[in-house]
């Protein structure tokens, strides 16, 4: 069964805001911003995916004018102005000094009108990727650990007040880190820093323990298939991958409730697990995804040059075989001994 690839992944009234959206209504997408109201974690998510498929469109600005006190509305044209500016980047379009100027005002404006809300300031550290070079002060602010470099730490700060561990906020800078590796040498090992640092104190049942594994995906994404040995799964399988990997899979995977996991985190998990050859704990995850999956870290980790359809065939190979070790021999409890916390 081919997986099913949308972003709102299991969040059926998502799903619903993400069509409307998309052919340009913005009544359903107002209603589920007030429905969702200070759950800042599902908020995070929701105004992230909505800004990513609006930024295309005009419904924000359509919805704004209507109703132009509406607070949720100018958090979502923060959304959409950062995702603009993003693009622009990428692309290197001549318009993406002015998009990043009118992003971050936009951003600046909204984190004035509700302090509570995290949105508005994860709209800024988003932003700070864009900045590589580190022009602007707030993105060379001294970190709080020693090993790690200067970067956007007051916005990372600003969020942690608000919704401290935000998972999207940590995922911000391993993009700003990711960012600066393209444009200095030897910036990928901060990547990985990053990443072990925030695993070695994340509470159980935090997304962020998964974070060393997107570290290394990130790597994987930096080297590219055509640079890869026919061994890449070996760095999974043996320390200390395998240790973060096993630890996210007992201390937040076994851990949290179902609705509470992203279709990201059980894709870097699924793949992590299997990629270690800890096949019956691959499955449980790959059983978590349901009929989902995401695109990464499929895309970066195969080793299928330019087949077209590379990080799906990945994923479905990595699940048949997954699905067949349990068959072989099914899971009774824990099938290793949960590790104990990564150190620093």
């Amino acid at each position: 069964m081919h997986p099913i690839y949308h972003p709102a992944g299991p969040d059926e009234e998502l799903r619903v805001a993400v069509t409307d959206t998309r052919i340009g209504r913005w009544l359903t997408m107002r209603n589920l911003l007030a429905e969702t109201g200070s759950n800042w974690r599902l908020r995070s998510f929701r105004t992230q995916v909505l800004g990513i498929v609006a930024a295309g469109t005009n419904v924000v600005e359509e919805w704004q004018a209507e109703e132009p006190d509406n607070y949720n509305a100018q958090v979502m044209l923060a959304r959409v102005s950062v995702e603009r500016a993003l693009r622009s980047h990428r692309q290197r379009h001549g318009a993406a000094g002015s998009l990043e100027q009118r992003a971050r005002a936009t951003a600046m404006e909204t984190t004035r009108r509700e302090w509570r809300d995290p949105v508005p300031w994860l709209c800024l550290l988003t932003l700070a990727q864009v900045d590589v070079r580190q022009v602007w002060r707030e993105h060379r602010e001294r970190a709080p650990e020693p090993m790690l470099p200067t970067g956007p730490w007051q916005l990372l700060y600003e969020v942690n007040r608000r919704d401290p561990g935000s998972r999207e906020a940590y995922h911000r800078m391993i993009q700003f880190l990711s960012a600066r590796q393209v444009a200095e040498a030897g910036a990928l090992a901060e990547v990985m820093d990053f990443g072990r640092w925030v695993a070695s104190w994340a509470r159980e049942g935090s997304p962020l323990l998964l974070l060393p594994l997107y570290a290394l995906t990130a790597q994987c994404r930096r080297h590219g298939w055509w640079n890869r040995p026919a061994t890449w799964r070996l760095q999974w399988s043996e320390e200390p991958t395998i240790g973060y990997t096993l630890t996210a899979y007992h201390h937040w995977f076994r851990r949290t409730e179902p609705a509470s996991r992203s279709v990201s985190d059980l894709s870097h998990l699924a793949c992590a697990l299997w990629a270690g050859h800890k096949l019956n704990e691959a499955s449980e995850a790959f059983d978590a995804l349901g009929p989902y999956a995401a695109r990464e870290p499929w895309a970066s980790v195969h080793d299928y040059g330019n087949h077209p359809d590379a990080a799906e065939t990945l994923f479905l190979r990595a699940r048949a075989e997954a699905e067949s070790a349990r068959r072989r021999t099914p899971l009774r409890g824990p099938a290793v001994r949960p590790p104990t916390y990564p150190s620093g």
